[in-house]
């Protein structure tokens, strides 16, 4: 099912960077709000950072966000010190498939991390990536709309 994630874990810290790296991966994709920060933040957590940097080690690490916000754009780019694509229409692969040619990326030895089935995932299967579906890192204090819709998008995913 093209919306069934490759790994469905709780959090990015559940990411067996050393299999992947084994398995010929060399790029780690990753949506930015509800994935890396907070929704609409624009901020990292010191806590997301560090793994970051331990990704970093063996990965290329590139942003692949929806979000065409100008201003909360120029806000993440002024924390984020990796590619980042802004307005990438997800789950159409075009805009994507372009950032990853200009970067030299393969899409077959990249991962797709994030925290939506119906944009993240269905991206990243569209491209020829591994897809990783996390929870959101704010689950916890989302409003319970957004939580009901979370749990909707998941009952897609359910083998």
């Amino acid at each position: 099912m093209f919306l069934k994630p490759d790994y469905n874990l709780k959090s990015i810290y559940d990411i067996n960077l050393d299999e992947l790296k084994s398995q010929g991966y060399k790029a780690m994709l990753f949506d930015l709000d509800s994935t890396l920060m907070a929704s609409k933040s624009a901020k990292y957590s010191e806590e997301i950072l560090a793994w970051l940097e331990k990704v970093r080690k063996d990965f290329f690490i590139a942003v692949i966000s929806n979000n065409n916000n100008p201003i909360y754009v120029e806000k993440v780019k002024a924390v984020t010190d990796f590619p980042a694509l802004f307005d990438a229409k997800k789950p159409r692969a075009e805009v994507g498939a372009k950032f990853l040619r200009e970067h030299g990326v393969n899409p077959m030895e990249a991962v797709m991390v994030g925290d939506r089935p119906l944009t993240d995932v269905w991206f990243g299967k569209k491209l020829g990536c591994k897809t990783i579906l996390v929870d959101s890192i704010t689950a916890d204090t989302e409003k319970k709309i957004v939580r009901f819709v979370r749990k909707l998008e998941r009952l897609c995913v359910k083998p």
